[in-house]
This record gives C-alpha cells, structure tokens and sequence, in this order.
C-alpha cells in the first residue's frame, strides 16, 4: 500500500504542474485538487492539503510561468 500512496502522490505531483492553467484561477483549483487528492490518498486533511496544493501551485506557476504550457 506504501508503493501506491507514493506513485499517487508522484503522480499527482507532476500532473499538476504539467497542467499550470492559464489563470491564477485556474493554477489555484488544479494545485487545491491536487493536494487534496495528495491528502486523500496518505490519509491527511484533505482541506488543508488543498490549501497547501493552491498555494504551491500558484506560486510554482507564477514563479516560473515558461514551465507552465
């Protein structure tokens, strides 16, 4: 079960980064599914892994807008 709660979050990860959006809108609810999906499947708050997931993502995207197509 270790294996696929790592390949879920891996996954997740770099689903939504390949995914940024557009918007700041956008980059914000990709990043909060993710996190929350993140949360979900190792067990945590899924409320705060999606706080965590916007933010990160927004952040990553705004940061580096030329990785984010």
């Amino acid at each position: 079960m270790q294996v696929f709660k790592r390949f879920a979050i891996i996954g997740l990860a770099c689903g939504t980064l390949a995914a940024c959006g557009d918007t700041a809108l956008e980059q914000g609810l990709l990043g909060a599914g993710a996190g929350a999906g993140a949360a979900i499947v190792t067990g945590g708050n899924a409320a705060t892994g999606a706080i965590v997931g916007a933010a990160g993502n927004v952040a990553y995207c705004q940061a580096n807008p030329g990785k984010c197509n």
